[in-house]
Parts: structure tokens; C-alpha cells; sequence
């Protein structure tokens, strides 16, 4: 009786370990927002994991493994992806953490993992506090707010020469830490700031704020917000007639294919940071984006760049990992040395920040209704047009 109650046991824990050690996947559910106001960013981040996850498994996936993808909507609410999180850590074991995109949603996810020493990939969100906390577990593939817009800014140094600029800001972790970076730089460049202005996420009703703008007569209009307030600035700009020498966005909703689609002809002309491009020159860039437009009828923003190489980065570091334990996939990501279509990758320690990748920014243009690179000039698709003409004179 004793002796069959032993071997029951070995089989009850050998059944609950089974799936653990002997099955042909690595289970990855990784968080997005897939309703709510950044669904389409999540859509397509979660189309671009898709794509990475299947040229892997075609492969062979890692170790034998095939990566087995699933997702929870988060609906970007920190709280939500709080709580999906810790599921996926405390009770599925996942032993890596992977996505989420608005900085809020980050920062609670990187708290989480950072407690439960599980590390997290950070793959699209910018505000700079989340790796300057001297969190262990937590990397980030993406670029910081701080240096968003570094070919932005250079862009306006060497051709636009701007003396003053205004700011408006969506009120999130990201447009705010975007804005007072913009400022910073502005400063550097002598330019003076005329106007600083902040609105809510979901705003329909600009013509107040740009009134305002309007009167200042700033050289450049920058702004940072995401897909449906970037499209309703500058269709109402465009109706209040307000000329500036160059109108401008901090990434995000200005670099999505919506943006074009959205905003129409008031989009012409407008220039914006990005992260990445469909033009870019990394090995296996273009390849994605044709993959990409060919599955899904346009082509992915930097956000689905981002997305497709952390599942490059996901697996390169469970590859190389001593084990698939936190600090074993901990310790391989750290030692992460990768090119990928996104670009370089590798997390360091530096300007102070923690597990940090610093990769080239860009800017963009929208010509003839299609994103076009301006600069750096050695990744340019198409010369940058400037001076830009006035609404009066666009035909």
C-alpha cells in the first residue's frame, strides 16, 4: 500500500512536470493592447510577432522548441497589464516577458518583473524613467524620448534653422517625457519655446490650443500624440489656415500608415521622428516590410519593426541561455550582441540608463501621400522638400 502510494505520487509530479521539460513548445503570451484607443498599434505589433515567430519555427525553432505565441489585451491600462503580468508569472511560469507599447503599460510591467526577478523586453515604449530605475531584469530593445528625435533635431539644425517652436504634447508617460526632451534640445539649438501646451488623450476639439499657436507664428509646430490626435491636428490646422515653416511629430501616431490615411492632404509636407522605416538598409528590413505589406495590404510602422526583432532578440537570447530559468534567459540577454532588421541590439549601461539598446533614429517625410526617409541623409529614400509651401498655395 505504502509502496503504491509512492508510485502514485512520482506519477502525479511527473505529469505536472511533464509539460515543462518534455513538450515541443516554449509557451509565449505576451501583452498588447488590442482594444481601446492603441489598438492599432498593437495590431500591429501582434501581426509582427506573428510573422517573426513563424520564420523561426520554420527554422526549427529554439532548441527544438517551436515558439507557441498567444496574446492578452491589455487595452493600455497599466493596471490590466499589471495584473496579466503577474499571471503569467506567478502562475504559468513564464520565465520571460515580452511587449506591451504605451510607457505607462511598461512601467507597471517592468515593476512587476523587476520584484519577481523575471526579466522583460521592452520593445516600443519610450519614456526614459524605465530604464533609469537600476532595474536588472528589465531591457529595452527601443529607443528613449531623450534621443527620439535626435535626426529630428539634426534635420532642423542643418536645413530648417528654425528660431522658435511650439510644443503640444499628449498627457501620457510619453508625450510628456517627449515634450520636455523636444525642450531640452530646442535650448541647445537656441530656439525659443512660444508655446508649451499639454491635452488629454481621446481630445476631438484642437482650435482653441492652435488658436493659440496661431498668434505665437512659432517657425516649427511640434507635436507628440498618438494616431486619431495627430490626424485631427492638422486637418484642423489645415482649416485655420496656420502656417509655420515646418509642421513635425515625435513618432507614434505620426508614423503610422493611418496618419496618411486619416489626416489626407493636411498630411503633406509633415515631418516626422521614427525609429525605423521600410527603406531602412539593415539586412532583412526590406524583406519584413514586403512580407508584412503582402499579408496585411500596407506597410508596418517602427513599432512593428521593433516587435518583429525582439522576437529575433527573444529567441537568440533563449538559444544562447545556460537555461531557460529567469536569471539563465537573464544573463543571455544582458550578453545580447545581434543585428536584426530593426537595427542593432545590445543593451547597455550608459548616460544613465540600465540594460539600454541606443540604435540610429530618423526622420520622415510625407510626400505625395507616402512616408518617405529625409534623414540621415545616408538613409534617405527620397531628398527632403524644403521650404514647404503655405496652405494657399497647395494645390
Amino acid at each position: 500500500m505504502k509502496r503504491l502510494s509512492i508510485t502514485m505520487v512520482l506519477l502525479f509530479l511527473f505529469s505536472i512536470a511533464a509539460p515543462l521539460y518534455a513538450a515541443d513548445t516554449f509557451d509565449l503570451t505576451i501583452p498588447l493592447p488590442l482594444t481601446g484607443k492603441q489598438a492599432k498599434f498593437g495590431e500591429i505589433m501582434k501581426r509582427s510577432y506573428e510573422i517573426a515567430a513563424e520564420e523561426i519555427n520554420a527554422k526549427g525553432g529554439v532548441k527544438g522548441k517551436k515558439i507557441a505565441l498567444s496574446f492578452e489585451d491589455s487595452s493600455g491600462k497599466p493596471e490590466t497589464a499589471r495584473a496579466i503580468v503577474e499571471k503569467l508569472i506567478d502562475v504559468k511560469k513564464q520565465p520571460i516577458i515580452v511587449g506591451e507599447y504605451t510607457s505607462a503599460c511598461a512601467k507597471a510591467v517592468a515593476a512587476v518583473a523587476e520584484e519577481r526577478k523575471t526579466p522583460y523586453l521592452v520593445v516600443a515604449s519610450a519614456d526614459d524613467a524605465i530604464t533609469q530605475q537600476n532595474y536588472k531584469y528589465v531591457f529595452r530593445q527601443n529607443q528613449v524620448n531623450a534621443h527620439y528625435a535626435d535626426a529630428f533635431v539634426a534635420f532642423l539644425k542643418e536645413v530648417v534653422k528654425p528660431k522658435t517652436i511650439a510644443i503640444l504634447y499628449e498627457s501620457s508617460a510619453f508625450g510628456t517625457s517627449g515634450a520636455d526632451a523636444m525642450e531640452k534640445d530646442a535650448q541647445k539649438l537656441g530656439m525659443q519655446v512660444l508655446v508649451k501646451e499639454k491635452f488629454e488623450t481621446g481630445a476631438i476639439d484642437f482650435k482653441p490650443l492652435l488658436s493659440k499657436v496661431k498668434a505665437a507664428q512659432p517657425d516649427v509646430i511640434y507635436t507628440i500624440s498618438y494616431a486619431n490626435e495627430a490626424q485631427m491636428i492638422m486637418k484642423q490646422a489645415k482649416e485655420l489656415r496656420i502656417d509655420a515653416r515646418l509642421y513635425a511629430g515625435g513618432a507614434a501616431g505620426f508614423a503610422i500608415p493611418e496618419f496618411i490615411d486619416g489626416a489626407k492632404d493636411a498630411a503633406e509636407y509633415v515631418v516626422s521622428a521614427t525609429l525605423w522605416t521600410p527603406q531602412v538598409k539593415y539586412a532583412g528590413a526590406k524583406e519584413f516590410a514586403e512580407k508584412y505589406k503582402a499579408k496585411h495590404k500596407d506597410y508596418p510602422s517602427y513599432h512593428g519593426a521593433s516587435a518583429y526583432a525582439a522576437m529575433y532578440v527573444t529567441a537568440d537570447a533563449l538559444g544562447r541561455a545556460k537555461d531557460w530559468t529567469q536569471d539563465g534567459i537573464r544573463d543571455a540577454l544582458k550578453a545580447t550582441d545581434l543585428k536584426t532588421a530593426y537595427g542593432s541590439v545590445k543593451f547597455e549601461d550608459k548616460e544613465g540608463y540600465q540594460n539600454q539598446n541606443f540604435n540610429e533614429t530618423l526622420a520622415i517625410q510625407v510626400q505625395k501621400g507616402e512616408f518617405e526617409t529625409i534623414w540621415p541623409k545616408s538613409q534617405a529614400s527620397k531628398p527632403y522638400i524644403f521650404p514647404i509651401p503655405s496652405w494657399k498655395d497647395r494645390k
